[in-house]
């Protein structure tokens, strides 16, 4: 009785049919990194490669490790890397800022300090199944500056899945596992920046045209520094429904749940091209990883066209966390 009606609307509405049975999701293989397809359309890439920098800018801002370009479902680009006012922003990314190695600060965040960075190692394996592809890749953060010569500090699993989601959306599971092997282990420092999932925005978007809204209902002039369980960052796009976004949600076993977060404040760079947040778990407190016992965190973005509503997001974020 499903399956008739099922054939019976996808004769009325022939778009349903690709709906139900054609969406899968593959990954392919590129000169900078690995692609997640959505049938035809790229939606997704995480770089491999180093992405090298403009003319006259410090080579240290150069790196590898980390998603761009990610797409809304009609091929909206709505990530950006190395913008002027932050080269060492890498479209969704999440290095630690502050971190303490034997009594000495180490920056992974900054990379223009030149004491850390983190950088694609090697693919773990890869994996398309059910509809769903999934890439899992080691990242080193790299602790440049060590005394006898630079190391690796964490060891980071980075587990990405793209399925596809209702209403013609996509879902993205962003599962972060870190571990070190330093005896005494290190201290990630409580600070605004660090960790956790980062998105620095489209150029496209500033406070004009985009929003934020948090599942505490706050918006981007009262959200920085706040807890939430999710995060819609939505803004105006030119494809047909006018708009495109990216919902964040955070795992409720995550360190520092409802996790913190940074968002950076309206006038920014004069209200233009000034979208950034971040899920901080250290914001407020710092964070004690032991030697050779493994911390995960888990996210999950659901990206869009159109708009998003709050009672969505946390459908989507109950659904998450089931």
């Amino acid at each position: 009785m499903i399956f008739k009606r099922i054939f019976c609307a996808a004769v009325i509405y022939p778009s349903l049919i690709t709906l139900i049975y054609a969406q899968k999701v593959s990954l392919k293989e590129t000169d900078n990194g690995i692609d997640f397809v959505i049938d035809s359309q790229s939606v997704l890439t995480y770089q491999t490669t180093v992405e090298d920098v403009p003319q006259g800018i410090k080579k240290d801002f150069a790196k590898s490790g980390f998603i761009h370009p990610l797409k809304s479902p009609s091929g909206e680009v709505l990530t950006r890397i190395q913008p002027k006012d932050h080269y060492h922003h890498y479209g969704i990314w999440g290095p630690w800022t502050r971190a303490t190695i034997n009594g000495r600060e180490v920056d992974f965040w900054n990379l223009g300090d030149g004491k850390g960075r983190v950088d694609f190692d090697h693919v773990i394996s890869k994996k398309e199944a059910g509809g769903a592809a999934e890439l899992n890749v080691r990242q080193n953060h790299i602790d440049l500056k060590a005394p006898e010569s630079e190391r690796i500090a964490l060891a980071e699993d980075l587990r990405i899945k793209v399925k596809p989601a209702d209403k013609g959306r996509y879902m993205v599971d962003y599962t972060s596992t870190i571990e070190t092997k330093i005896a005494g282990g290190i201290l990630l420092d409580d600070y605004r920046y660090g960790g956790g999932i980062g998105f620095r925005a489209t150029e496209k978007w500033g406070k004009d045209n985009s929003s934020i809204l948090t599942s505490e209902g706050d918006a981007r002039k009262t959200a920085d520094g706040t807890n939430a369980r999710w995060i819609i960052v939505q803004g105006e796009t030119d494809n047909a429904l006018g708009g495109s976004g990216i919902l964040f949600l955070s795992h409720n076993t995550n360190k520092a749940f409802p996790e913190p977060l940074r968002v950076w404040p309206e006038d920014q760079y004069k209200g233009e091209g000034n979208v950034f947040i971040e899920f901080t778990p250290i914001r407020h407190e710092s964070w004690e990883l032991l030697p050779n016992k493994r911390y995960t965190l888990k996210y999950r973005m659901i990206v869009f066209d159109g708009e998003m509503s709050k009672e969505e997001a946390e459908a989507y974020w109950r659904a998450f966390v089931k």
